[in-house]
Formats: C-alpha cells, structure tokens, sequence
C-alpha cells in the first residue's frame, strides 16, 4: 500500500491542554464548550450546517504515538483488540467525536460535548443525521457488560 496524506481543515480549541484527566468520550463530556477553528479557505463549506444539531468530527489524534494491538481501554480491566476499542494509540492515529453544533460564525463553529485535547488538527466535518448514522438495535460488544461508566471516567494518561 502506499501512504496517504491529510491537510488540516482547522484546529479544535478546548478546555483541554493535558491527556490526563480528560472525558473519554463525549457522553462523558457533557456540556464541555470548545470551537472548531475552520481555515478561511474552507468557510464556504459550512453553508447550511446550521440546520444540524450534531456533527461528527473527524481529527488527527496529534500527540498520540505509536501503537499496540491489545489495549486495556479506560472501561475495562481487561486487554481487548484494538480495533474492538476506541483507544487513542492506534496504527493510524484518527479520532471521531460526534458533538453539538452550538453556532457557526464565519470560519468557527461553537461546540460542546467537546472530548478533544486543545489544539487538535480537524481533517473532516460531515453532519449527523440519525436515519442515517443511528443504529438502536446493534450489539456493543464487551462495552454491553463494561464494569465502568463512560459519564464518569476520565483519561489516566495510560494512552500518553
């Protein structure tokens, strides 16, 4: 295979500096506001989002490195795949949030439920639509009988 290449479309900008003690997952994160930074260049294509609630946000988990194949991830005591986790240190390091859409403001967009570490490099925005992205009735694995709460569990900087 050959490499592949992403140009940033923005940065996100968050109340968090430091992997450690952060929310895992945006559930956990309720309420947490931040902003996406859009590059000018790219303003144009936020016409019409404002009509979304949510937006799934994919990014560059910037100051991840490395990987390994088993993981015990922040919900288990158990080591697990890591494609059966959505742990940070992964062969490519890309991260996906599903966030509210607060406002859009030029080339910023105001968001919350904001799981990401400050200063992360955004490669996509695609907005969530739930008949399309929504599946109620799908097995969730290990995480089904996971002895820990997402709300309430914060990074411990294992992944770091």
């Amino acid at each position: 295979m050959t490499g592949i290449t992403f140009t940033p479309i923005g940065t996100v900008r968050s109340p968090f500096r430091d992997p450690r003690d952060m929310p895992i997952q945006p559930v956990g994160a309720r309420g947490i506001r931040g902003t996406i930074e859009l590059d000018p260049t790219y303003a144009a294509g936020l016409k019409d989002l404002t009509g979304f609630s949510r937006i799934v946000v994919i990014y560059h988990l910037h100051r991840s490195e490395g990987y390994v194949l088993e993981v015990v991830p922040f919900l288990d005591n158990t080591p697990h795949g890591i494609f059966a986790t959505r742990a940070p240190r992964r062969p490519n390091a890309i991260g996906l949030s599903v966030l509210r859409l607060v406002a859009v403001d030029g080339a910023t967009l105001t968001i919350e439920d904001v799981d990401i570490l400050d200063g992360t490099p955004v490669l996509d925005i695609k907005p969530y639509v739930p008949a399309f992205d929504a599946y109620p009735d799908e097995r969730a694995g290990w995480l089904a009988t996971a002895p820990k709460d997402p709300r309430t569990m914060r990074s411990d900087g294992r992944f770091c």
